[in-house]
């Protein structure tokens, strides 16, 4: 049986998503670098199709799924969707800001300090594997702000960690 086409998945293969991730810095960049205005209408598109099917409505999630990951000579590495997913979220909601200053209030140069934090995190994700959207989840996560239910997975990974026997006090 296939998946629902609006579910998001259990486990996202990490290789995927820092590349997903470098995708965005490249459009972002474009997008800074050459005022190309309808380049936020394909980030926020992007950003939303992610959140709601994860890469099935995203052209850029079936890129990389389904073409440049499997190209590369590196395992697969999977984590928990959902923070995964709501860092998506995250993405959705500057890149949607930025439509919505680009063609709503006809600020162009606001919407570009919005994908230029935009950038940081997705950067971050892209080269080193820092998942700022996936930290704050856990953060929300430990606060109780987001139940454990929503991520059984995310107990082992967000837990606090063991000391080592040699670690010092």
């Amino acid at each position: 049986m296939s998946e629902p086409l609006f579910s998001f998945p259990r486990e996202v293969n990490e290789v995927s998503a820092r590349l997903v991730a470098g995708g965005v810095v490249i459009m972002a960049v474009l997008t800074l670098a050459f005022d190309l205005r309808w380049l936020t209408l394909v980030l926020a598109y992007g950003f939303v199709a992610r959140v709601l099917s994860g890469p099935k409505l995203s052209p850029l999630g079936q890129l990389v799924t389904k073409v440049i990951t499997p190209a590369l000579p590196y395992e697969s590495r999977m984590v928990p969707g959902p923070p995964k997913r709501f860092a998506q979220l995250i993405g959705a909601g500057f890149s949607t800001a930025a439509v919505v200053l680009t063609y709503g209030a006809d600020r162009f140069d606001l919407a570009q300090g919005v994908l230029a934090v935009l950038l940081v995190p997705a950067a971050l994700e892209a080269v080193v594997g820092f998942c700022a959207g996936c930290w704050l989840f856990g953060q929300l996560m430990r606060a109780g702000v987001i139940p454990a239910e929503v991520c059984d997975a995310c107990g082992d990974i967000w837990g606090p960690r063991p000391q080592r026997a040699d670690a010092s006090v």
